[in-house]
Protein backbone atom coordinates (compact mmCIF):
# COMPACT_ATOMS: atom_id res chain seq x y z
CA UNK A 1 0.00 0.00 0.00
CA UNK A 2 1.05 3.65 -0.97
CA UNK A 3 2.08 5.77 1.99
CA UNK A 4 1.82 8.78 0.73
CA UNK A 5 -1.64 10.86 0.62
CA UNK A 6 -3.34 10.49 -2.64
CA UNK A 7 -3.48 13.21 -5.23
CA UNK A 8 -6.49 12.17 -6.29
CA UNK A 9 -9.05 10.28 -4.78
CA UNK A 10 -12.86 9.46 -6.45
CA UNK A 11 -15.44 8.27 -3.76
CA UNK A 12 -18.13 6.73 -4.71
CA UNK A 13 -18.68 8.38 -8.30
CA UNK A 14 -21.92 8.47 -10.45
CA UNK A 15 -22.50 9.33 -13.47
CA UNK A 16 -26.25 8.93 -15.18
CA UNK A 17 -27.94 10.55 -18.42
CA UNK A 18 -31.66 10.86 -19.42
CA UNK A 19 -32.16 8.14 -22.28
CA UNK A 20 -35.51 8.27 -23.89
CA UNK A 21 -37.34 7.11 -20.95
CA UNK A 22 -35.20 5.83 -19.17
CA UNK A 23 -31.75 6.73 -17.30
CA UNK A 24 -28.38 5.56 -18.77
CA UNK A 25 -25.79 4.89 -15.90
CA UNK A 26 -22.36 5.67 -17.03
CA UNK A 27 -20.83 5.48 -13.54
CA UNK A 28 -21.88 3.33 -10.49
CA UNK A 29 -20.26 4.22 -7.75
CA UNK A 30 -16.98 4.32 -8.59
CA UNK A 31 -14.08 4.65 -5.64
CA UNK A 32 -10.24 5.29 -6.86
CA UNK A 33 -6.96 6.87 -5.66
CA UNK A 34 -4.19 8.29 -7.81
CA UNK A 35 -0.94 8.64 -6.19
CA UNK A 36 1.59 11.76 -6.94
CA UNK A 37 4.08 10.71 -9.60
CA UNK A 38 2.10 7.55 -10.63
CA UNK A 39 0.97 6.91 -14.20
CA UNK A 40 -2.77 4.87 -13.86
CA UNK A 41 -3.69 3.55 -17.48
CA UNK A 42 -7.54 3.65 -17.87
CA UNK A 43 -8.82 0.66 -19.74
CA UNK A 44 -12.05 -1.34 -20.82
CA UNK A 45 -14.55 -1.49 -23.95
CA UNK A 46 -15.98 1.62 -25.70
CA UNK A 47 -18.51 2.45 -23.37
CA UNK A 48 -17.27 1.58 -20.14
CA UNK A 49 -17.18 5.08 -18.86
CA UNK A 50 -13.56 5.94 -19.78
CA UNK A 51 -14.04 9.00 -20.65
CA UNK A 52 -17.33 10.72 -17.94
CA UNK A 53 -14.36 9.10 -15.17
CA UNK A 54 -11.84 10.89 -17.10
CA UNK A 55 -14.03 14.65 -17.30
CA UNK A 56 -15.84 14.43 -14.15
CA UNK A 57 -11.90 13.75 -11.85
CA UNK A 58 -11.01 17.00 -14.73
CA UNK A 59 -13.93 18.85 -13.39
CA UNK A 60 -15.14 18.98 -16.53
CA UNK A 61 -18.25 17.88 -15.64
CA UNK A 62 -19.96 17.20 -12.48
CA UNK A 63 -20.84 13.76 -11.41
CA UNK A 64 -24.42 12.90 -10.36
CA UNK A 65 -23.16 11.71 -6.93
CA UNK A 66 -20.05 11.18 -5.15
CA UNK A 67 -17.03 12.92 -4.60
CA UNK A 68 -13.86 14.62 -6.55
CA UNK A 69 -11.22 14.85 -4.05
CA UNK A 70 -7.75 16.76 -5.32
CA UNK A 71 -5.30 16.90 -2.58
CA UNK A 72 -7.11 16.52 0.25
CA UNK A 73 -10.00 18.72 -0.74
CA UNK A 74 -13.43 17.84 -2.07
CA UNK A 75 -13.46 19.98 -5.34
CA UNK A 76 -17.87 18.35 -5.53
CA UNK A 77 -19.03 21.85 -3.92
CA UNK A 78 -17.43 24.08 -5.33
CA UNK A 79 -18.82 26.69 -7.51
CA UNK A 80 -18.57 26.95 -11.28
CA UNK A 81 -15.83 29.50 -10.78
CA UNK A 82 -13.77 28.01 -8.14
CA UNK A 83 -13.74 24.95 -10.24
CA UNK A 84 -12.48 26.94 -13.46
CA UNK A 85 -9.30 28.36 -11.27
CA UNK A 86 -8.92 24.99 -9.77
CA UNK A 87 -8.87 23.32 -13.17
CA UNK A 88 -6.69 26.18 -14.77
CA UNK A 89 -3.80 25.84 -11.86
CA UNK A 90 -3.87 22.06 -11.25
CA UNK A 91 -4.88 19.72 -14.14
CA UNK A 92 -3.99 19.56 -17.67
CA UNK A 93 -5.68 17.38 -20.05
CA UNK A 94 -5.21 16.16 -23.83
CA UNK A 95 -8.09 15.21 -25.82
CA UNK A 96 -7.77 12.40 -28.50
CA UNK A 97 -8.75 14.97 -31.05
CA UNK A 98 -6.44 17.91 -29.96
CA UNK A 99 -9.14 20.55 -29.90
CA UNK A 100 -6.55 22.78 -31.25
CA UNK A 101 -7.72 26.24 -32.52
CA UNK A 102 -7.19 26.47 -36.41
CA UNK A 103 -6.67 29.97 -37.09
CA UNK A 104 -3.93 30.25 -34.28
CA UNK A 105 -0.28 29.12 -34.69
CA UNK A 106 0.93 26.70 -32.45
CA UNK A 107 2.70 28.98 -30.42
CA UNK A 108 -0.29 30.84 -29.60
CA UNK A 109 -2.95 27.55 -28.82
CA UNK A 110 0.14 26.65 -26.25
CA UNK A 111 -0.03 30.19 -24.50
CA UNK A 112 -3.96 30.84 -24.47
CA UNK A 113 -4.50 29.20 -21.24
CA UNK A 114 -1.96 31.27 -19.45
CA UNK A 115 -3.75 33.94 -20.75
CA UNK A 116 -7.34 33.03 -19.51
CA UNK A 117 -5.78 32.30 -16.63
CA UNK A 118 -4.49 36.42 -16.21
CA UNK A 119 -1.08 36.30 -17.39
CA UNK A 120 0.18 38.70 -19.81
CA UNK A 121 0.66 37.81 -23.57
CA UNK A 122 4.35 38.27 -23.82
CA UNK A 123 4.47 35.93 -20.48
CA UNK A 124 2.40 33.57 -21.88
CA UNK A 125 3.98 32.75 -25.36
CA UNK A 126 7.68 33.33 -23.51
CA UNK A 127 6.81 30.19 -21.78
CA UNK A 128 4.90 28.46 -24.52
CA UNK A 129 7.78 28.81 -26.58
CA UNK A 130 10.08 27.44 -23.97
CA UNK A 131 8.00 24.44 -23.41
CA UNK A 132 7.46 23.30 -27.23
CA UNK A 133 10.95 23.85 -28.15
CA UNK A 134 11.42 21.61 -24.88
CA UNK A 135 9.37 19.02 -26.78
CA UNK A 136 10.93 19.01 -30.32
CA UNK A 137 8.68 22.00 -32.12
CA UNK A 138 11.16 25.00 -31.87
CA UNK A 139 10.79 25.22 -36.18
CA UNK A 140 7.31 24.76 -36.09
CA UNK A 141 5.93 27.87 -33.16
CA UNK A 142 4.32 29.92 -36.04
CA UNK A 143 2.77 26.84 -37.37
CA UNK A 144 -1.44 26.52 -37.92
CA UNK A 145 -2.35 22.87 -36.87
CA UNK A 146 -3.67 22.70 -40.70
CA UNK A 147 0.34 22.70 -41.65
CA UNK A 148 1.53 20.31 -38.62
CA UNK A 149 1.17 16.27 -38.60
CA UNK A 150 -0.79 14.43 -36.33
CA UNK A 151 2.28 13.66 -34.48
CA UNK A 152 3.28 17.78 -34.17
CA UNK A 153 -0.48 18.19 -33.31
CA UNK A 154 -0.48 16.02 -30.37
CA UNK A 155 2.61 17.24 -28.68
CA UNK A 156 0.97 21.16 -29.13
CA UNK A 157 -1.59 19.62 -27.15
CA UNK A 158 0.45 18.20 -24.53
CA UNK A 159 2.46 21.46 -24.29
CA UNK A 160 -1.21 23.36 -23.93
CA UNK A 161 -1.83 20.83 -21.03
CA UNK A 162 0.99 21.22 -19.27
CA UNK A 163 1.47 25.10 -20.00
CA UNK A 164 0.40 25.99 -16.36
CA UNK A 165 2.60 23.28 -14.86
CA UNK A 166 -0.30 20.98 -13.62
CA UNK A 167 0.34 18.60 -10.96
CA UNK A 168 -2.15 16.14 -12.60
CA UNK A 169 -2.18 15.17 -16.04
CA UNK A 170 -5.57 13.67 -17.78
CA UNK A 171 -5.20 12.14 -21.46
CA UNK A 172 -8.07 10.81 -23.13
CA UNK A 173 -7.08 7.83 -25.57
CA UNK A 174 -3.99 9.92 -26.37
CA UNK A 175 -2.48 7.82 -29.32
CA UNK A 176 -6.22 6.91 -31.00
CA UNK A 177 -5.72 8.65 -33.95
CA UNK A 178 -1.78 8.31 -34.87
CA UNK A 179 0.35 5.80 -36.73
CA UNK A 180 2.11 3.40 -34.50
CA UNK A 181 5.28 5.24 -34.53
CA UNK A 182 3.78 8.64 -34.35
CA UNK A 183 1.74 6.71 -30.97
CA UNK A 184 5.43 5.41 -29.41
CA UNK A 185 6.68 8.69 -29.71
CA UNK A 186 4.29 9.88 -27.56
CA UNK A 187 3.99 7.33 -25.09
CA UNK A 188 7.90 8.46 -25.15
CA UNK A 189 6.75 11.68 -24.48
CA UNK A 190 4.69 10.44 -21.68
CA UNK A 191 7.08 8.29 -19.58
CA UNK A 192 9.60 11.37 -20.05
CA UNK A 193 7.31 14.05 -18.19
CA UNK A 194 6.75 11.98 -15.20
CA UNK A 195 10.56 11.01 -15.41
CA UNK A 196 11.84 14.64 -15.47
CA UNK A 197 8.89 15.84 -13.32
CA UNK A 198 7.15 13.58 -11.04
CA UNK A 199 3.59 14.44 -12.64
CA UNK A 200 0.66 12.49 -11.97
CA UNK A 201 -1.40 10.98 -14.94
CA UNK A 202 -4.29 8.90 -15.66
CA UNK A 203 -4.66 7.87 -19.52
CA UNK A 204 -7.58 6.11 -20.69
CA UNK A 205 -6.37 3.82 -23.77
CA UNK A 206 -6.98 0.99 -25.88
CA UNK A 207 -3.34 0.99 -26.95
CA UNK A 208 -1.90 -2.20 -25.56
CA UNK A 209 1.95 -1.08 -25.51
CA UNK A 210 0.62 2.06 -23.82
CA UNK A 211 -1.44 0.30 -21.21
CA UNK A 212 1.71 -1.53 -20.71
CA UNK A 213 3.85 0.81 -19.78
CA UNK A 214 1.52 2.47 -16.75
CA UNK A 215 2.39 1.85 -13.43
CA UNK A 216 -1.32 0.22 -12.93
CA UNK A 217 -4.34 -0.92 -14.87
CA UNK A 218 -8.02 0.40 -13.88
CA UNK A 219 -10.23 -2.01 -15.86
CA UNK A 220 -13.77 -0.64 -16.27
CA UNK A 221 -16.82 -2.50 -17.63
CA UNK A 222 -20.43 -1.11 -17.49
CA UNK A 223 -19.69 1.78 -15.34
CA UNK A 224 -17.56 -0.51 -12.67
CA UNK A 225 -13.92 -0.87 -11.91
CA UNK A 226 -13.50 -4.26 -12.04
CA UNK A 227 -9.85 -4.75 -11.76
CA UNK A 228 -6.91 -2.41 -10.24
CA UNK A 229 -3.04 -4.34 -11.33
CA UNK A 230 0.11 -2.67 -10.56
CA UNK A 231 2.71 -3.32 -13.55
CA UNK A 232 6.10 -4.28 -12.67
CA UNK A 233 8.19 -1.96 -14.97
CA UNK A 234 9.10 -3.24 -18.56
CA UNK A 235 12.70 -3.17 -19.07
CA UNK A 236 12.10 -1.40 -22.73
CA UNK A 237 10.08 1.46 -21.33
CA UNK A 238 12.88 2.04 -18.65
CA UNK A 239 15.06 2.17 -21.60
CA UNK A 240 13.40 4.49 -23.20
CA UNK A 241 12.87 6.68 -20.26
CA UNK A 242 16.68 6.43 -19.52
CA UNK A 243 17.37 8.18 -22.90
CA UNK A 244 14.59 10.94 -23.00
CA UNK A 245 15.84 11.54 -19.35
Amino acid sequence: MNDAAPALSLRGLTRSYPSGTKTLEVLKGVDLDVYPGEIVGLIGPSGSGKSSLLHAAGLLERPTGGKVILDGADASKLNDGARTRLRLRGIGFIYQFHHLLAEFSAIDNVALPVMIAGGTRRAARARAEDLLTRLGLAERLSHQPGQLSGGEQQRVAIARALIGHPPLLLADEPTGNLDSVTGREVMDLLASLRHRFGMTMIIATHNPELAASCDRLIRLRDGSVVSDETLAPADDVLDRIGRLG
